[in-house]
């Protein structure tokens, strides 16, 4: 009887010190993830045996976090017909990755996507639909189209709550500001921590600065993503994650909440531009308490190069990017960053 009494307790105790553990959570995210596409031409497409090594460098970097987030910069279909306009093929960027790309994804252990964004309806909603099946199928989960704006989901005792913006039509639209707070208020009447995601800002090299202003781009109102990230956050959310102008922009704190204001590229594999900043690919890995507080973070460097997978960069230029972008664009953020791409407050 004693021997059965001491092993209960034990066990509470293991099961006590495990919830315990569940305190401070760890979300990755890295931008976005283009593996390639069949149109207007297979010649856009990796080889099918080296496809399976694109994210693997990845893998390790996050196999410990609680969440791994990334952008799907467009949709995983097999034939779909085009619905975006393009009069020349050649130079329309329109993207359709065949579906048996999709495990090199789920593979990674990448497990939380966007799916709001200007390429995501490139081929209309039957290459949505099939994106979000191998997305179910994998048991991940994806948010930011009107057939699914939002998730919510359970994983070690810890609530999430998730959704994504983009000022594209068949996203959640982020100029309908009052919906946008609506959404955001009710994941966090649900959630431990409320995860929102924009697809946000200029595109390019010449726009890697937070002018806190309205930007435009090539006649769309891309949103003011410093105004942007405060509503949100004011609203409820926890983590504030950006994609969009393709390189890399500051990070920020906002009543002790995280803010990457673009994540950038991360795997791209073709008919994107990958020269300079283009070519920096951040992994951001966030520690916060299990209320969403930031505690501290890490930003892992990978580069690109066209026609390639990523590769860990030894020089860890994008974390110096962001340091420095942060403290010219954000000088009263207190955020500090150390050697390797540490941060913390």
């Amino acid at each position: 009887m004693k021997r059965l009494l001491f092993l209960s307790l034990l066990f509470s105790i293991s099961v006590f010190s495990l919830v315990a553990q569940k305190d401070t959570v760890e979300i990755a995210a890295v931008g976005d993830i283009m593996l390639g596409t069949d149109f207007p031409e297979k010649k856009y497409l990796p080889p099918t045996h080296k496809a399976d090594i694109l994210l693997e460098p990845l893998t390790p970097f996050i196999d410990s976090s609680d969440i791994a987030f990334a952008n799907l910069e467009g949709a995983f279909n097999d034939g779909a017909e085009l619905v975006k306009r393009c009069n020349d093929p050649s130079v329309c960027y329109a993207f359709r990755t065949p579906q048996q790309y999709f495990s090199v994804v789920a593979k990674s252990g990448l497990n939380l996507f966007s799916l709001a964004n200007n390429h995501m309806f490139d081929f209309g909603m039957p290459a949505v639909d099939s994106t979000l099946v191998l997305i179910d199928s994998a048991k991940a989960y994806a948010a930011g189209i009107y057939k699914r704006p939002n998730a919510i989901f359970m994983r070690d005792s810890i609530t999430y709550g998730f959704t994504a913006f983009s000022p594209n039509k068949g996203t959640n639209d982020f100029h309908d500001t009052a919906r946008l707070v609506r959404m955001v208020k009710a994941l966090a009447d649900t959630a431990d921590i409320v995860i929102v995601s924009f697809h946000m800002g200029a595109e390019g090299s010449k726009h890697q600065h937070i002018t806190r202003k309205k930007e435009m781009y090539y006649g769309e109102n891309r949103g003011n993503p410093y105004q942007m990230a405060r509503l949100v956050i004011d609203a409820g959310a926890d983590l504030v994650l950006g994609h969009g102008p393709h390189v890399p922009r500051a990070f920020d704190l906002h009543n002790d909440r995280f803010i990457a204001y673009s994540l950038g590229n991360f795997c791209t594999y073709s008919r994107m531009n990958l020269d300079g900043p283009n070519g920096l690919a951040p992994l951001v890995k966030i520690r916060t308490d299990r209320e969403g507080r930031f505690i501290d973070g890490q930003i892992v460097s990978f580069k690109q190069y066209y026609g390639k997978g990523i590769v860990l960069d030894k020089m860890h230029r994008a974390a110096k990017k962001i340091q420095s972008l942060t403290q010219t664009d954000i000088p009263e953020c207190v955020l500090r960053f150390e050697k390797n791409g540490y941060f913390s407050k």
